[in-house]
């Protein structure tokens, strides 16, 4: 079945990654320089351009804001875990163990192809998949990151770590605070979900657990917001001499 994709962004960026694009539907009336960027786009990728009114993306985005905007995709094709190493010389990976907020999925895919992170794992159950409120949340980044989905993170993370990846889990109970760890070299950085956080068996398959100290009175941050933390505090690392 078809995915709809609403806004300019998310739009522009299928039209520009290597997922099919089944069909646009553009508003009359929207920005003339939007309306010309996407017909080209479309035009380059042989993708048909529906005219339409308004009232018709109204109808079919169900609330979400589009910007008269639309786009219809075929299914997003997961990676595999193996892929997610090819090409990469000091390979970065993150691992999402159970996600389940779509929002914060989108949010962190978008860090993650901002940091260029070479891939991103989810679990197939018990966790947000990619779907098309990820793929606006993310602007887009989606397109262009690669996602594995798998039935058993601690095997993949057996699998990283036989790779000679550096196993990384972000615990409030973790000893080392996250900016004082050696986060440098091949690495998996493993975050956990909103309610459960990593689990007692994927924890145990962490070489490391980092924490992010907290000085307040919430107890925790936002999955999305303490992913950027880490993955940007990986790049800092990695650029520091």
């Amino acid at each position: 079945m078809d995915e709809l994709v609403v806004g300019r962004n998310p739009v522009r960026e299928a039209l520009k990654g290597n997922r099919p694009v089944n069909k646009v539907l553009l508003a009359r009336g929207i920005n003339p320089a939007v309306w010309q960027e996407l017909m080209q786009l479309a035009r380059e990728r042989g993708v048909p351009v529906q005219p339409v009114e308004r009232v018709a993306i109204e109808r079919v985005a169900r609330g979400q804001a589009h910007q008269g905007v639309a786009a219809y995709l075929a299914p997003y094709a997961y990676a595999e875990v193996e892929d997610l190493l090819k090409d990469a010389r000091e390979p970065f990976v993150v691992v999402l163990n159970g996600i389940q907020d779509p929002h914060n999925l989108g949010a962190i895919l978008r860090t993650a192809d901002a940091a260029g992170v070479d891939g991103v794992v989810i679990p197939s159950r018990r966790a947000a998949p990619v779907s098309a409120t990820v793929v606006k949340t993310s602007a887009g980044a989606v397109e262009y990151v690669r996602v594995a989905r798998v039935n058993n993170v601690a095997r993949a993370l057996r699998y990283f770590k036989e790779r000679g990846l550096w196993v990384v889990g972000a615990e409030m109970s973790g000893k080392v605070e996250y900016w004082r760890a050696d986060l440098r070299g091949p690495i998996c950085l493993v975050i956990g979900g909103e309610e459960s956080g990593l689990g007692q068996v994927v924890r145990d398959e962490c070489d490391l657990l980092v924490r992010l100290p907290m000085f307040g009175r919430v107890n925790s941050l936002n999955a999305s917001v303490a992913g950027a933390l880490l993955i940007y505090e990986v790049l800092r690392q990695r650029r520091t001499p």
